[in-house]
């Protein structure tokens, strides 16, 4: 094996099954179950539990295609695992479940580890490995780069709502895709952004509320999305979109 890729496996209680071959990249940014900083997002159609690495020594950018829910799902997962979320968006009313959940300080106003702010450049608080910062641009289908990571362990969330053409410098630029179901004219539109062949421009066509395709480098990686009780309780059940 060359330096320039490595073996993912997946694990299950009988040990190895199936290997993925991939950039030492691409290995940060999807790993199974047990990866340090991991955050849990679903499982493979076999069932096997898989987290991302969205939250690494790196700067990152991620690009979620699909609803709020499951932009939402991965700013709750950061939360869970320690770092601070900014959320910069024009429907600040559809984010304050975070700031619900995040609670209150001592002061009784909402704690700070959340933060919603305008689509404006602001300061943003200093990313570390204790406290690792995810800024999530909810801009609609062409995000301008406001809030680009430039420093390790800050990670850039753009939330597409649907495909639109000027997005594909966004998308392209991305170290990791998480996509919903599209419409046909929107998955055609992916295939022609990322080369996709006609099966999996099909398959993004049919896949159900609770699932998403993982999309790299040399990854094309079908998941269902696992969402707890509590997660539930905030943000109701698995759904396409808001």
């Amino acid at each position: 094996m060359s330096e320039s890729s490595r073996l993912l496996d997946l694990q299950t209680g009988n040990g190895l099954t199936q290997e993925f071959l991939m950039s030492p990249a691409m290995l940060d940014a999807v790993s199974p179950t047990g990866d340090r900083g991991g955050m849990m997002l679903g499982s493979s159609p076999q069932g096997e539990p898989m987290t991302i690495s969205a939250l690494r020594p790196a700067p990152t950018r991620l690009v979620l295609v699909g609803g709020l829910y499951l932009a939402r799902q991965v700013a709750l997962r950061a939360m869970a695992v320690g770092a601070w979320v900014v959320v910069a968006t024009g429907r600040p009313g559809s984010w304050q479940v975070l700031q619900k959940a995040a609670g209150t300080g001592p002061d009784g106003r909402p704690a700070p580890l959340v933060q919603i702010r305008r689509l404006s450049p602001v300061e943003l608080p200093r990313p570390s490995e204790d406290a690792p910062l995810l800024v999530v641009h909810d801009g609609g289908p062409t995000p301008q780069e406001l809030f680009p990571p430039r420093t390790p362990w800050q990670t850039t969330v753009y939330v597409l709502p649907y495909m639109h053409p000027q997005a594909g410098a966004t998308a392209n630029a991305a170290d990791l895709v998480l996509l919903q179901r599209l419409p046909v004219g929107q998955a055609q539109l992916a295939a022609r952004v990322w080369r996709l062949p006609p099966p999996m421009v099909h398959e993004l066509t049919t896949l159900p509320d609770d699932e998403v395709i993982a999309l790299g480098h040399m990854l094309w990686k079908r998941m269902r999305l696992i969402t707890n009780t509590k997660e539930q309780q905030i943000l109701g059940p698995v759904r396409r979109g808001d």
